[in-house]
């Protein structure tokens, strides 16, 4: 790690360092920042560990890039960096930590379930947000703070988990499944009555309530579609290329035979 840090300082030093990296600024860098942790995620979806390894380290680069930059303008450095991440770590898991510290190992809480310690994070984040804004009466049970890059998938999921801890929720995925079923009615009518504003806004309903319907199963809803994209994708590619055997364009073919090579190659993948 310290080799890290030096090795960033000396890309930064003014007298003898690169003159791309000298010229850069948090915002800049945070496209890049940005695009090395989707490529993170897109590692961990295609299950290609050896490419994901690469990738959090050039993820972490970015943390350390961002780091740097903070250090000479005195804002921050990399260690405040750590060392703060560390003590909410310990403050968001009493359970294994209850004394508050790293000091001494102690007898953890193992009866704890997973979703209570969830509930638990969150209740401490919440509390940590009122101590840090000091509007406890005005606070609003939902997210203040979602990053506008998150993809619009995630942004739902967490914005129906703020609600769903204060109770406002489906009991069960039955109810997330009949919302589902009210938005494709929805779209029927507007597509029979109203211009494309309003079938866009049913879609958007639509895409909302399938991120319910997906919370309440317990499935990632943005991982879900990465795999079912990737999955399409190596199909499709499958497809083309059983038709490129057969000397066969899209041009050439019917619907019906287009399907048909989407079948083998659905049974091939």
């Amino acid at each position: 790690m310290n080799d890290l840090l030096n090795l960033m300082a000396r890309l930064r030093d003014p007298q003898s360092g690169c003159p791309w990296d000298l010229e850069q600024s948090f915002s800049t860098i945070a496209p890049y920042t940005l695009e090395e942790a989707c490529e993170v995620v897109e590692a961990i979806t295609r299950k290609d560990f050896d490419n994901l390894r690469e990738e959090l380290g050039d993820l972490l680069f970015q943390v350390v890039f961002h780091a740097r930059m903070a250090e000479e303008e005195d804002r921050f450095d990399f260690n405040t960096v750590v060392s703060e991440l560390v003590e909410k770590l310990i403050r968001r898991h009493p359970h294994v930590f209850p004394e508050g510290a790293l000091a001494e190992p102690v007898q953890a809480n193992n009866n704890i379930s997973p979703e209570e310690v969830k509930k638990r994070w969150q209740d401490i984040k919440v509390k940590e947000k009122e101590k840090a804004t000091h509007k406890k009466e005005s606070a609003s049970a939902l997210p203040d703070n979602l990053p506008a890059t998150l993809p619009a998938l995630k942004k739902a999921e967490k914005i129906q988990q703020a609600a769903a801890r204060v109770g406002f929720d489906w009991e069960d995925a039955s109810g997330a499944e009949a919302k589902i079923r009210e938005e494709l009615d929805e779209i029927k009518e507007a597509q029979a009555h109203d211009g494309k504003e309003q079938i866009e806004e049913e879609v958007g309903d639509l895409f909302f309530a399938c991120v319910n319907y997906a919370r309440h199963l317990g499935v990632d809803p943005e991982m879900a579609l990465r795999k079912a994209t990737l999955k399409f994708d190596g199909r499709f590619r499958t497809m083309e290329s059983k038709m490129l055997e057969d000397k066969k364009n899209f041009s050439d073919l019917s619907l019906e035979a287009m399907e048909g090579y989407w079948q083998n190659a659905k049974v091939d993948s």
